[in-house]
């Protein structure tokens, strides 16, 4: 994986970069590890990346690399599967500056974009037309349209909407010379002309006609007969279209033609509506016998999940409302859905498919999905498939993208999946399963070690045993995810010589000194070469402060990352909120654990883990968590982080503002001492400066505000009436931020649940442990953990819940005093005692005990509701929005914002403050700001309610503040 740099020509190549280009370019070996994966079982460590800003970029870069006889490979969201985007020279990432909508005409339906658009931000722009990209594919949230074209991607919608290469209407390109053209149809008196030009663009328009003629028989003869390919080059769609269209023959090139810089793509009307039938089968076959009835009831897709993925959905919280809806344990689920404008159509149309399969004994139960809310849960994990499988892999051994993307003719789908089958189980593998069963191709990844050489061995002879079947039933070996390093060695076998030869001609003619992407599509290396896990070499011993319970320890849960890239996403969801906010790839999760990879592949993980560029690239994480719950393999970089930080520590000292955001508790105690006079500071602009200038606690931001009635002071002075406490006693979390700054919502939260018949326990003695963790300071906060959980482990019932107000304190109970205390079992008792407060007050409005008047000021009020990130990961808001929702007439709204960008004291500090409020002006702030000025806003976490008064100056609210007052 790894490999030296020449230097002179690497050091030669840096100052022409730097000196030409307006985009950046880097060579530090951290950047170099990061592009040297994609979401492949490759690895291939590159001399340098650049990132490009504009088209003239992308040729100063081509040139600058024929100068020093360096290859190219382009690359956009790094999501390929068979090793398309890695390469041993210079990659150019077109995804971080080249993501500009040009131009969208709805009239023409078409759109001109740069190649790193993203497919969901086109089809965002496209929607208000009521238009959309016809090629679906399940990483839409972050796969742009050059890395599509590179790949002729299809997706679930390509029965009804074909391929990538069926929309590229033409495509500007740099071309192997560091020459622009625009490829794009042509009349024969044009390519005449361009013909006669002495230049690579005229060879080619001169030379491309001659050699369709000299290869005509081939072309006609040796293509696989099966229409969905993305394998070698498309020379059959080249010689049959009219006029001539050199960009089809660039689709699929995966980028060893030319570099797309532009792409005028067309679009087709999006469907006014969706139905859904999904059929429950008790196995994978039976699902697959179930295909033809399906298809004969004219779908738009036929799509196959496995109980393998099933069962993963279920253990992550993220896609867990899809066991809601379920019949059973199926074995497979066979999702079909029907879209068009007629309502009545399409029930009908769903309807006649569920009395076809009853009629022919197809399946146990089929479930009517026909709303987009109860569509989405279903959609959710189908698009999760590749995540969720790979979730399953346990060390090195993991589930491997080398025989996923066959396809043969569905009528011959079921006899082609039972001899698939024999083939694995004759070699002692197990997959997953799910697929487009209503084109034929099932993705389908057997469990490999590649640190096993005789697992490489039996890799290699199922590849190629896979490779004659498919051919057996007229199938293709790649009908969607491409060639690459996996699948290319095998094309002259699978074109034949005569084919063959005619794609190693277009090579030649496009780039006669194979300068781009060279290895892929023709003249590639075995298979079994630049095997990513193969290299790693075995993790060195490293003592770390934090239990990491998986194979190979902290580096096997940093190497967990199969860099899928639904990091990458943006507009929707939590994760990763940095990188939506820089877009740069070591920002993503996947960026921060593939540089953790490499620090902990060091002789010296512990000195690597110090390492001053490492912690440039973990800066930024907000250890949001939402990694944890949103990426389906769980890779949870806050506690990865923590770890990494408690090293640097180890190494350099502990930063003096590091120890005072870990003093949080102590501070706000001190602080709701003396206040008033502690608030002071505060207000004073050169105290703030002087925060700024010795702490680097920016002077831009409010400071909490200290309470001097605090919470405990307030329980220890208040007159209670002694009720009688059915329901016994509970211990109430009282945090550093609910005692000392906001204690009206930790007495509301006392006074609901008194009422509801609980005896509350204030536990206000100590920290839980999370400020130390965030900073770093491990062994401060495992003790902090530990006198906190056996304290309130020794005065409180056994069995009693443990609750609180403020999320992050409580999840920590939850799961970081387990990651520090792994074998004690106080800790893992009392972790399974934690309950959010309004999971115990929804069962009190159950059971009548706890009633909210109609007459109250919060009744039948619209609230805006934002849940904490610790919140979500963990446990969800499902409790949080059901308790807003009992309050009498309440319209509760749960926008999809993502993270705040508070996190804790990351938003106080000065070289983060900016960023913090870009992460919430993503989604957030516009969301608070379009509500009514009657629209309650409530927010879980103190973060995010400090977070929305700076950035939007609307009060946020508690939802406990809320509940209460409607009592």
């Amino acid at each position: 994986m790894s490999s030296t740099p020449r230097s002179g020509t690497a050091d030669g190549l840096a100052r022409r970069l730097h000196r030409d280009l307006d985009g950046e370019a880097r060579f530090d070996d951290y950047t170099r590890h990061l592009y040297s994966r994609d979401a492949s079982m490759y690895a291939i460590t590159p001399l340098g990346v650049a990132f490009p800003r504009h088209a003239d970029d992308v040729r100063s870069a081509v040139a600058a690399a024929a100068e020093h006889g360096v290859s190219v490979t382009a690359r956009g969201a790094g999501t390929s599967l068979a090793g398309q985007t890695v390469g041993p020279g210079l990659v150019l990432d077109l995804s971080r500056h080249m993501h500009r909508i040009v131009d969208l005409d709805p009239t023409a339906r078409t759109a001109v974009v740069e190649p790193g658009v993203v497919q969901d931000q086109l089809n965002r722009a496209a929607a208000a037309h009521g238009l959309m990209f016809g090629p679906d594919t399940s990483t839409s949230d972050r796969a742009t349209i050059g890395g599509m074209i590179g790949n002729n991607s299809a997706g679930s919608g390509s029965l009804r909407h074909g391929m990538t290469i069926d929309h590229v209407r033409a495509l500007d390109v740099v071309l192997s010379d560091a020459t622009s053209t625009r490829l794009a149809p042509v009349t024969e008196q044009e390519r005449a002309r361009r013909a006669a030009l002495p230049t690579l663009d005229g060879r080619i328009h001169r030379d491309l006609p001659h050699l369709l003629t000299t290869n005509s028989r081939a072309i006609a003869e040796d293509f696989p007969a099966f229409w969905r390919r993305a394998c070698g080059y498309r020379l059959d769609r080249l010689a049959d279209s009219s006029p001539f269209n050199p960009a089809h023959l660039v689709v699929g090139s995966e980028g060893t033609l030319a570099l797309t810089t532009r792409a005028e793509v067309a679009l087709v009307p999006a469907p006014a509506r969706t139905t859904m039938a999904v059929g429950h089968f008790t196995s994978v076959a039976a699902a697959v016998e179930a295909t033809e009835d399906a298809l004969a009831c004219g779908p738009a897709t036929v799509e196959l999940l496995d109980r393998t993925i099933l069962d993963l959905s279920r253990q992550k919280i993220e896609y867990a409302s899809l066991g809601t809806v379920l019949e059973g344990d199926p074995g497979a689920l066979l999702f079909v859905a029907f879209a068009g404008d007629d309502e009545d159509e399409l029930r009908t149309r769903l309807h006649e498919l569920t009395a076809l399969w009853a009629r022919h004994g197809h399946g146990y139960h089929t479930l009517h999905a026909t709303t987009p809310d109860r569509q989405a849960a279903l959609l959710k994990v189908r698009k999760a498939g590749l995540g969720l499988l790979m979730s399953a892999g346990e060390g090195t051994r993991r589930p491997l993208a080398f025989v996923e993307d066959t396809a043969v003719h569905p009528a011959h789908l079921a006899a082609y999946t039972r001899r698939f089958r024999a083939v694995l189980d004759r070699h002692g593998l197990t997959a997953g399963f799910y697929g487009h069963c209503s084109v034929g191709c099932l993705h389908i990844r057997p469990f490999v070690d590649l640190a096993d050489p005789a697992q490489v061995r039996t890799m290699r002879a199922v590849a190629e045993e896979i490779k004659d079947l498919v051919t057996e039933y007229g199938g293709v070996n790649s009908s969607e995810h491409g060639d690459g390093l996996a699948r290319s060695e095998f094309n002259r076998e699978l074109f034949g010589p005569r084919l063959y030869e005619a794609m190693r001609e277009v090579k030649s003619l496009f780039d006669p000194d194979n300068r781009l992407n060279p290895g892929k599509i023709v003249d590639a290396p075995a298979m079994t070469d630049h095997l990513r896990d193969a290299a790693l070499g075995p993790a060195p011993q490293l003592r770390t402060h934090l239990s990491f319970s998986v194979v190979g320890g902290m580096r096997g849960a940093a190497d967990r990352c199969m860099n899928i890239g639904a990091c990458r996403k943006s507009g929707t969801g939590t994760m990763c909120p940095s990188y939506m906010a820089t877009r740069e790839e070591h920002d993503s999760t996947r960026g921060r654990a593939g540089a953790l990879v490499k620090a902990l592949s060091s002789p010296d993980a512990h000195r690597a883990l110090g390492d001053e560029r490492l912690h440039e690239i973990l800066d930024l994480c907000l250890m949001c968590k939402a990694c944890k719950s949103e990426c389906p393999l769980g890779v949870d970089m806050a506690t990865l982080k923590a770890e990494a930080l408690a090293h640097h520590h180890d190494l350099h000292g502990v930063p003096a503002r590091s120890r005072v955001f870990a003093g949080a508790r102590t501070l706000n105690r001190l602080g709701s001492a003396t206040a008033p006079l502690s608030n002071l500071p505060g207000r004073i602009p050169l105290l703030r400066t002087l925060l700024d200038r010795t702490l680097g606690i920016t002077p831009h931001r409010p400071l909490p505000v200290f309470a001097r009635r605090n919470l405990a002071r307030w329980s220890r002075r208040r007159n209670r009436t002694v009720q009688l406490a059915p329901l016994g006693q509970l211990t109430f979390l009282a945090d550093s931020f609910t005692t000392y700054t906001e204690p009206d919502i930790g007495r509301a939260a006392v006074e609901l649940l008194e009422h509801c018949g609980w005896e509350v326990r204030l536990e206000s003695g100590g920290c839980c442990g999370r400020a130390a963790l965030s900073k770093g300071l491990a062994d401060v906060a495992k003790s902090q953990a530990r006198t906190l959980a056996h304290r309130i482990s020794a005065s409180s019932p056994p069995g009693s819940p443990v609750v609180g107000c403020e999320p992050s304190c409580l999840m920590t109970l939850r799961d970081e005093h387990r990651a520090m205390h792994p074998d004690d079992p106080v800790i893992k008792d009392l972790a399974g005692r934690v309950r959010q407060i309004e999971e115990l007050l929804l069962d009190a409005v159950t059971d009548g005990r706890l009633r909210l008047r109609a007459d109250s000021w919060p009744a039948g009020r619209r609230f805006l509701y934002h849940g904490h990130c610790h919140q979500k990961a963990e446990v969800g808001t499902a409790a949080t929005v059901a308790l807003l929702r009992a309050v009498p007439g309440a319209e509760v709204v749960e926008p999809d914002a993502g993270c705040c960008g508070m996190a804790g004291s990351f938003g106080y500090e000065s070289e983060h403050y900016e960023l913090s409020m870009t992460v919430g002006a993503d989604r957030l702030f516009p969301a608070v700001e379009a509500q009514p000025d009657d629209t309650v806003i409530v927010a879980t976490g103190t973060s995010c309610r400090q977070q929305i008064l700076h950035g939007t100056g609307r009060r946020a609210w508690h939802p406990l503040e809320v509940v209460r007052a409607a009592l």
